[in-house]
């Protein structure tokens, strides 16, 4: 029983440490909309994503109710896959956002690559979710695995409510 106490206590040091590691990590933010810092909308986006890790570290670390020696050996190995993953959706979103604004204009053979393009980039994906199941497993117990996947998915969903509660109705 004596255990079951110091659960919560454990679970707010532990995410503590998480988010100062990240933050000490982190070069200092340049003054906004100096000239060498971001004009102010890229620093609220910049904020705007730091935010949501944050919140990504207390959700996932209270729905796996990880041990404080499983959260040592887990986030650096979720880190480096959730960096890969943001690296190849980010270069996506750039391929799609270029070719939205050129559709209209494209041949039969650059859609036909575009496609085939977004063919490779879900494989690339798979791939990568498929090397970090297998790391995964390594540091943490395969039940805590299938609770990663099942919140990873519920935390999306989380977000996704949030930004449309956040939109005025009728749009």
């Amino acid at each position: 029983m004596k255990k079951r106490n110091n659960i919560p206590n454990t679970l707010i040091l532990l995410v503590f440490l998480i988010i100062s590691n990240i933050t000490i990590a982190q070069p200092p933010p340049p003054p906004p909309g100096g000239p060498e810092g971001p004009p102010p909308k890229e620093h609220k986006q910049k904020e705007r994503r730091e935010n949501i890790e944050a919140q990504k570290v207390g959700f996932l670390t209270k729905k796996l109710d990880l041990t404080p020696e499983e959260a040592q050996k887990f986030w650096p190995v979720y880190n480096q896959y959730d960096g890969k993953l943001q690296e190849l959706r980010n270069k996506r979103r750039e391929d799609m956002k270029n070719a939205k604004e050129n559709v209209e204009g494209m041949s039969d053979k650059e859609i036909e690559q575009l496609v085939d393009n977004e063919m490779t980039f879900r494989q690339k994906e798979l791939d990568l979710q498929k090397e970090y199941h297998s790391k995964f497993k390594t540091v943490l117990p395969i039940k805590k695995v299938a609770k990663l996947y099942r919140a990873d998915e519920e935390f999306k969903r989380f977000l996704l409510n949030e930004l449309k509660d956040r939109k005025p109705q009728g749009k």
